[in-house]
């Protein structure tokens, strides 16, 4: 586990293995624990690098909670992947799931040169489907109901909007056995250590994802030329069981405008954790392919 001091706030990254550098981007209230499944089938062919996002869990702001902005959120994942030594000589293999996929995005396209390849799990593009009008009013009502009623009340708006089958917990829900929404590798009956200290930090992390990410990394839209123009590898994904919830929609809709096929993945919205065996496998050989 290590620390690492970065504009406007400090992050927490973990590393293990060896291998060429894997960096995994969580989304959602999520920390780096939510990946511990997942690292754990990867560490024996990656150098797998985790974090905390700023201003979740054990990355904390240096001041007080504000909007946040993807492009921010890209610099630290390449500081990140510079305090790990990746260079242009050595590119790293990036996965994102969610928010964590449009950092991974982002990434890619401010700094193409520390980047092979980067899977971008079910991203909350909204600004990429056809009813874009109806989900900016949504997260108006969100960010509406955050300031006058709080982070609860803004996220049963999300949840109700959504409809989404599993995989991201927010303000006011609560984790559904099965549904792939205990990542750290237990199930909800019996998590692990790991998990159980990860689910205690999620509330910590709820009131600023649902106030201060969901707003604002709602209107995100990624420079889709600057990435057709790259060489980096950007293959979209879906979980298999998710299919045509929001986050599925914008990820077909990200593989339709760089001409590319949306890849399959195990599992809902949070596969990675419900399935971290079949999730690891397929991400490998996803990883491989290029």
């Amino acid at each position: 586990m290590n620390t690492l001091t970065v504009p406007g706030a400090t992050l927490h990254y973990e590393v293990d293995g060896s291998g060429p550098v894997l960096l995994l981007i969580c989304g959602g209230v999520y920390d780096a624990a939510g990946y511990a499944a997942l690292a754990r089938q990867l560490s024996d062919r990656y150098t797998v690098v985790r974090y905390d996002r700023r201003g979740n869990s054990r990355s904390p702001l240096d001041g007080p909670p504000e909007p946040q902005s993807i492009e921010v959120h890209g610099d630290d994942a390449h500081r990140v992947l510079s305090a790990v030594g990746v260079t242009a000589a050595a590119p790293a293999h990036v996965f994102g799931n969610s928010s964590g996929g449009m950092i991974g995005l982002e990434l890619a396209g401010r700094h193409p040169e520390q980047v092979r390849t980067v899977v971008v799990h079910e991203p909350p593009l909204f600004e990429l489907l056809p009813d874009r009008d109806h989900w900016r009013a949504v997260m108006r009502d969100v960010e509406e109901a955050f300031h006058k009623k709080g982070a609860e009340a803004a996220g049963q708006i999300l949840n109700e909007s959504l409809q989404m089958s599993g995989g991201e917990p927010t303000a006011g829900a609560e984790p559904e056995e099965g549904a792939g929404r205990i990542p750290g590798g237990g199930t909800a009956s019996e998590p692990d250590p790991e998990t159980m200290a990860m689910m205690a930090r999620l509330g910590g992390n709820m009131e600023f994802f649902i106030g201060y990410e969901v707003p604002p990394f709602s209107r995100y839209v990624p420079d889709l030329d600057t990435l057709r123009a790259s060489d980096v590898r950007v293959l979209p994904a879906v979980g298999v069981a998710s299919n045509g919830e929001p986050p599925y929609q914008a990820a077909v809709a990200l593989a339709e405008r760089l001409g590319t096929p949306a890849a399959d993945f195990p599992g809902d919205h949070g596969g990675f954790g419900s399935h971290p065996e079949e999730f690891a496998a397929r991400l490998h050989e996803s990883l491989q392919a290029n």
